[in-house]
């Protein structure tokens, strides 16, 4: 599998939320749980935004969005999930 994080992402996640590349490959390698679909109306994609949650080398959790196609991982976003979100993937992401 090969993460793709384009130019303008890769500056948000900097910018905004101060998530490095490493620490997206980290959360993919450390990643325990299911993928969970995003099936908000307003994002959802074809095929699908898939999301989960996983920690960095340095015990960060991070939220991580992004779309696959084949064996490509275009990403979304990253960042520090908001409680909402933990609880939810508490409830349906692992197993």
């Amino acid at each position: 599998m090969r993460v793709i994080i384009s130019p303008a992402i890769l500056a948000k996640l900097a910018g905004k939320h101060a998530v490095s590349r490493k620490e997206v490959e980290e959360c993919f390698e450390n990643r325990d749980g299911r993928l969970l679909a995003d099936s908000r109306e307003d994002h959802r994609t074809d095929p699908p935004t898939l999301w989960f949650i996983a920690e960095t080398n340095r015990q960060r959790l991070l939220k991580v969005v992004f779309v696959q196609r084949g064996r490509n991982v275009f990403l979304k976003s990253a960042f520090e999930p908001f409680p909402e979100e933990l609880r939810i993937y508490k409830k349906h992401g692992y197993v």
